[in-house]
């Protein structure tokens, strides 16, 4: 195949050739293909064959490999062809000598359906010698962790690289995320123009060819000028297409890029890929200007050298990326740490703007809820910020939405480049407009290109096979409306920083939500409280008014029965009237005093309970049966009052029991402690046991059992101020059983 006339070059279109199946290969070697061993029969050569073995490529195709490379190489190359070593990646099968005393280095690898097997004359008919390789990787090694950061490793290697090759210039290369590539180590001769520093387009090294780099870790081209030799047949006979030539040593190259090469003064070119994290992270790239062989075992060492330096460019690529989130995490930490001590969750927002722009190396940084607007830094005015947020409430934004050049999606942020060319927003609502909005300023960028990137075309009367850029003088242009682009780390943390608000936000509307019901609760306990001030207070306070009046009516009148009776009934009345009082005073403690939880010996709380109740009970006839009852972990004095109250209330409604019968017992689970007060008395309905431990609820009328309502209420009160709760069981007329459990860990004080 004879290389395209000048006038046929698609300088437009590079990003489209078929480089993986350019049907020729280099001319300082020659291919076979061939049929897998053992048949190892020749399937196609190449154009050149004849000048290196005086066969000619189209009498080569159906012969025995031997045929063609002569009995000695063959046995040579046979047994290594057949021991199924062979992958993707061209192996080194060692040296042969043809008939005709040339030498050459064999690499073959099985892809595509063929063994491809690449002959690259060398001047020795000895094997490589790989022994210089270990003192290299030896010595590259030993001052690596000499050099901590990436671009002194770089340059350790591009010096390394060219010390082995001989290359005129060696650079490395580093891709970013649109494929434009930056010079950041080189090491060259006086005479070579330098690069380092400077930027070269995406377009010099299309995606595709960024790909196969990926694929294929090294590439050599020994001379730009060179005569590609196609391979006869041009097409594969296994699969009937254009042979994919993507892991060859020898596989030609674009002539676009032959050309390219030879603008930038360069005939011999070398790159080896730094993979990272399976992705290409750059190139060591390295040029001479005239034709430079580079034998198997020299290409070996620098391949393996790429490869420590993509482990180091990752090692400490990924102790960076650790530090950065690191640092990122501990503002965040110590940004939640204060938005958790206040109610009002705005408020707290704004007591840590210092802290917010840190989180995220902003300028300035605006809080949004509806139209209330919020500022710190340097932030656009709020009307510009409120038109934002519109704006980013219309597009649907419900996640963190960032860019570093605001003014591309937003065409009203170029009024806003300097302190807004940046934008990272946070929705911290599903339903309101309500965003966390950080803003970086402009930062003004001067890149510095190897010749102009945006000369697309010749100029007038230049040679039509010239490259679209002629020049690779250095080409300044400075880049406005940009901002530092937002890190990785930073947007993913925003994202965790998004659910721990609504966390909070969460809690908030728990807690709100458990002080609704607690304040619901409290209502019908004033509603109770009412009632009773209005009906139980009211009854006592009229019978003293009442028999006052009859006493005073009676006056002089000699009675005396009769006057000690109307005196007992207003003792009585102020009585009842006080301990309601009394009652009401205990229960409104019940919720503001603090516990001092200690261990409580419940068998000595409970005969003492019942010690005190006996001065009332006179001579009733009462058989405790009382059970032994393990210590637990409660406030004496409140414990004492609520095992009381349920005492009490047993003697009580067991007023017409003889004997009454009254028993205490309790069981033990895992968690709790269950204590039972159980009596053979009146009962109740158990229809209305929600009513039981209200305030001032009763299911028994007051002439029947007196009480002003409070007794049970308290006893709830102070159970669930232990964690605990109670509960209540009865059959009307045969008796009741009141439970309560306290948990067997510390209540809360």
């Amino acid at each position: 195949m004879t290389p395209a006339a000048p006038e046929q070059l698609d300088l437009t279109a590079c990003d489209q050739e078929p480089i993986r199946t350019p049907g020729s290969i280099q001319p300082h070697g020659f291919m076979l293909t061939l049929s897998p061993a053992p048949a190892l029969e020749v399937l196609q050569a190449s154009a050149n064959l004849a000048q290196w073995t005086g066969l000619d490529a189209g009498q080569a195709a159906g012969k025995p490999m031997a045929r063609v490379v002569g009995e000695a190489a063959h046995a040579r190359l046979a047994p290594e062809l057949s021991r199924g070593a062979l992958g993707a990646r061209p192996l080194y099968l060692g040296t042969v000598s043809l008939e005709n005393g040339a030498h050459f280095d064999v690499l073959a690898h099985l892809w595509d359906g063929l063994v491809i097997a690449e002959f690259e004359r060398v001047d020795r008919p000895q094997p490589a010698d790989f022994r210089h390789l270990y003192p290299l990787i030896s010595d590259f090694l030993a001052k690596v962790n000499q050099h901590a950061s990436i671009p002194a490793l770089t340059d350790l290697a591009a010096r390394h690289v060219r010390s082995v090759t001989g290359f005129g210039r060696v650079m490395v290369y580093q891709f970013d995320p649109d494929g434009h590539g930056r010079v950041v180590a080189e090491s060259k001769a006086d005479d070579y123009d330098s690069y380092l520093g400077q930027s070269f387009p995406a377009s010099d090294i299309p995606a595709q060819a960024r790909e196969l780099y990926t694929l294929s870790p090294i590439r050599l081209i020994q001379d730009a000028n060179y005569q590609p030799a196609a391979l006869v047949p041009a097409r594969n006979p296994v699969t009937g297409a254009a042979n994919d030539l993507s892991f060859a040593a020898l596989r030609s190259v674009s002539p676009v890029h032959l050309q390219y090469m030879r603008n930038m003064g360069t005939l011999a070119s070398m790159s080896v890929s730094l993979i990272v994290k399976g992705k290409l992270w750059g190139l060591i790239s390295c040029h001479n200007a005239t034709p430079c062989p580079v034998p198997v075992e020299q290409r070996t060492a620098c391949e393996q050298l790429g490869q420590i330096l993509a482990l180091c460019i990752e090692s400490r690529e990924d102790a960076a990326e650790l530090q950065f989130r690191l640092d990122v995490r501990r503002v965040m930490v110590e940004l939640m740490g204060h938005l958790t001590k206040g109610s009002d969750f705005l408020e707290n927002m704004s007591r840590v703007f210092p802290e917010l722009l840190r989180f995220a190396r902003a300028g300035g940084v605006a809080i949004v809820a509806d139209e209330r607007i919020m500022t710190y830094g340097d932030t656009p005015d709020e009307e510009a910020i409120r038109a934002l947020s519109t704006w980013l409430a219309l597009q649907g934004h419900t996640e963190v939405f960032h860019t570093s050049h605001l003014a591309a999606s937003y065409p009203p942020a170029r009024d806003m480049i300097r302190n807004a060319s940046g934008l990272l927003a946070l929705p911290i609502s599903r339903i309101h407009k309500h965003y966390l909005l950080w803003f970086r300023p402009e930062l003004v960028q001067v890149i510095e290109w190897a010749g102009n990137p945006y000369e697309k075309t010749a100029p007038p009367g230049a040679p039509t096979q010239l490259s679209p850029r002629q020049s690779f003088a250095a080409w300044r242009e400075t880049i406005h409306g940009h901002s530092l682009p937002w890190h990785q780390a930073e947007i993913e943390l925003t994202v965790e920083f998004r659910s721990a608000l609504l966390g909070i936000a969460l809690e908030r509307a728990e807690q709100m939500a458990e002080l609704a019901e607690e304040l619901g609760r409290a209502n019908k306990e004033l509603e109770a409280f009412s009632y009773s001030v209005s009906h139980d207070l009211r009854a006592p306070l009229r019978h003293i008014v009442g028999f006052s009046d009859l006493l005073l009516e009676s006056n002089g009148a000699e009675n005396p029965d009769r006057r000690q009776r109307f005196l007992k009934n207003i003792k009585e009345s102020a009585r009842l009237a006080g301990k309601l009082v009394d009652d009401l005073l205990s229960f409104s403690q019940m919720g503001r005093a603090a516990l001092r939880p200690t261990t409580v010996d419940m068998n000595d709380l409970v005969s003492a309970c019942i010690d005190k109740l006996g001065i009332d009970m006179g001579s009733r006839n009462v058989d405790w049966h009382l059970e032994h009852l393990p210590a637990v972990c409660a406030d004496p004095s409140f414990l004492h009052l609520a095992v009381y109250n349920l005492l009490s209330n047993a003697v009580k409604f067991t007023g017409g029991r003889d004997p009454a019968v009254i028993r205490i017992w309790a069981d033990e689970g895992e968690h709790e402690t269950v204590f039972h007060v159980a009596d053979n008395g009146a009962g109740f309905n158990m229809d209305y046991v929600h009513k039981l431990f209200g305030v001032f609820q009763r299911l028994h009328r007051m002439e029947d059992f007196q009480g002003t309502g409070i007794g049970l209420a308290n006893v709830r009160r102070i159970v669930e101020r232990h964690n605990g709760r109670v509960w209540a069981e009865s059959v009307q007329g045969e008796g009741a059983t009141f439970s309560f459990s306290i948990p067997k860990q510390t209540p809360t004080p």
